[in-house]
């Protein structure tokens, strides 16, 4: 999975000293896809820019972002869990969540920030539940115990051909550096999770939108700026919004 460029990372807020705009509820967003796919450029541009106009921004992860959470990543990233199989991934992953759900997301969203997270529990639904195999009544109850209803708003799902992303992942890593836990694996499971998370896309249009990830940069940025802030704007009746302060 995409890790940040900073490995001290928990949360980060608006910069001290910054009066933040804050929404009457806040808004969660996450962001999906596979390896390589850009999620974690694309979550700095968007923390970046919706800053600039003064919303009040949380950027977080999965796995990690609070600190019980933080102590359980390099187990999972590192392969640990991997010899006990799936199963125990995804309870790993539940407590983690658990944690930075109650400690960070819950408490964001109930003062007005806006929560963007890198990963969320739909990658848990096709990492561990899909390709891991694992039975969907049992990954429905994990997630169940796991969000205690905290479920996004909106869902980005960063979509991208898997042998692209696999080798956009080996440049961002270097090539002298080994793949994690999860990139490491065949490219026939990356596809497979592709399908998983297109699946999720059209079971849930409300929630997900469907981002082409194979365009560059600024493109993609653009599409993602217009989708959230589309979605912000027709949260509240036009009446009643208050603009942000620019």
């Amino acid at each position: 999975m995409d890790v940040f460029p900073n490995p001290d990372y928990l949360v980060r807020n608006n910069p001290p000293g910054q009066r933040p705009f804050r929404l009457a509820r806040g808004f969660f967003i996450t962001f999906e896809g596979g390896e390589g796919a850009g999620k974690s450029t694309q979550i700095e541009r968007l923390a970046r820019k919706m800053r600039a106009k003064k919303y009040d921004v949380l950027l977080t992860r999965e796995p990690g972002g609070s600190p019980g959470a933080e102590a359980v990543r390099h187990v999972l990233l590192s392969g640990a869990a991997e010899p006990f199989g799936p199963k125990m991934e995804a309870l790993l992953f539940a407590a983690a969540r658990s944690d930075h759900v109650e400690q960070v997301i819950r408490p964001a969203v109930e003062r007005g920030s806006i929560v963007l997270c890198d990963r969320f529990l739909d990658s848990s639904r096709v990492y561990q539940g899909v390709t891991g195999g694992i039975d969907p009544a049992f990954m429905a109850a994990l997630e169940q115990v796991a969000i205690n209803g905290m479920m996004p708003d909106m869902t980005l799902i960063f979509d991208i051909d898997p042998a692209e992303g696999l080798r956009r992942a080996t440049l961002r890593r270097g090539s002298d550096a080994d793949p994690d836990r999860f990139e490491k694996e065949t490219l026939a499971i990356h596809q497979a999770r592709r399908a998983a998370f297109l699946a999720i896309a059209a079971a849930e249009p409300e929630r997900c939108i469907v981002v082409d990830a194979s365009a560059d940069p600024n493109t993609v940025e653009d599409v993602v700026t217009a989708a959230v802030f589309a979605a912000l704007e027709a949260r509240a009746p036009a009446r009643n919004r208050q603009a942000a302060p620019v």
